[in-house]
């Protein structure tokens, strides 16, 4: 295949394009040359493309292997890899968070398509954790690299609050039933991208609990200074859906939060994961099942 037609426009003074120039149903989007651009860009913006959901899996297949749609959550009948994120049935991210790195093997990427959208709000936003880290002073970039953190699943994280929640008291349960099942697992506080080698924050406030070994007040105070840098206005790049949109973001290097100020009015979106590797930080430490109580416990 090739891409030839395609081009890509910067989106932000740090990360995110638009490709332009084709259709990703007629086959011309060249998988190398896709993943390089994800790869320099950490996010893709394709306007307008109102994919089918075999064509998003097959886009998704262009860039590795799909996974399951969710660890605790079923997938669409017909298609086990999509996650349908609804509005109405209680699909709303209103936090910060990076997808399901609560695994010892986070998604790589992640394919997301515009079904339903408001005609006013209803925006994602993304947060480039690779410049952040690049634009932390060199004193606290070496504080951290050594650094791991626990992150463990929260089973409201992707339907906001209890009380802001649209689903059912035996949903609710049935989630939280579900994720207690999940052991905590352990990453590097740094990370270093498998084939950029680039290094990037590693912590998002939806799933990491604690760093280990420091105290609450370290702890909490460290993560909080990190969410802050990572998430200030320069590193982030906010985007109007329009019905038919796709986004792909590298989910090693970034975070998102949907924007929950639509009301009561329609959103669906429906997202299908890329497998990832298991991290490693710069000391070659890689991700593993949080195993010791004493560690895992906070």
């Amino acid at each position: 295949m090739s891409s030839q037609q395609w081009s890509a426009t910067p989106l932000t003074g740090t990360f995110g394009a638009e490709l332009r120039g084709g259709r990703v149903a007629d086959g011309s989007l060249d998988p190398l040359w896709l993943t390089a651009m994800l790869e320099e860009h950490l996010l893709l913006v394709l306007r307008d493309q109102h994919l089918t959901h075999p064509q998003q899996v097959d886009l998704a297949r262009a860039l590795g292997e799909p996974t399951p749609a969710h660890p605790v959550v079923p997938g669409h009948p017909d298609h086990p890899e999509i996650l349908v994120l609804d509005g109405a049935t209680g699909g709303r991210n209103a936090r910060w968070h990076t997808d399901v790195t609560f695994m010892p093997t986070p998604p790589a990427a992640s394919v997301l398509v515009g079904d339903e959208v408001p005609e006013f709000g209803g925006d994602t936003m993304w947060a480039d954790t690779r410049t952040a880290y690049e634009r932390l002073a060199p004193a606290l970039q070496l504080a951290i690299e050594s650094l791991e953190a626990v992150h463990r699943i929260s089973p409201l994280a992707y339907w906001g609050e209890p009380f802001d929640s649209a689903m059912g008291r035996d949903d609710a349960q049935q989630l939280y039933d579900d994720a207690a099942e999940v052991p905590p697992v352990i990453h590097p506080v740094v990370r270093v991208h498998p084939t950029t080698g680039r290094k990037n924050l590693f912590v998002n406030p939806g799933f990491t609990t604690h760093i280990v070994g420091l105290s609450r007040i370290e702890s909490d105070g460290l993560l909080r200074l990190l969410f802050e840098h990572a998430t200030q206005p320069e590193l982030v790049l906010r985007h109007h859906w329009r019905a038919g949109d796709v986004v792909i973001w590298d989910n090693r290097a970034t975070m998102h939060y949907a924007v929950d100020d639509y009301g009561v009015v329609q959103r669906r979106m429906r997202r299908v994961t890329i497998r990832g590797t298991t991290p490693v930080g710069p000391s070659g430490r890689a991700s593993r099942v949080a195993d010791d109580p004493l560690v895992a416990v906070r």
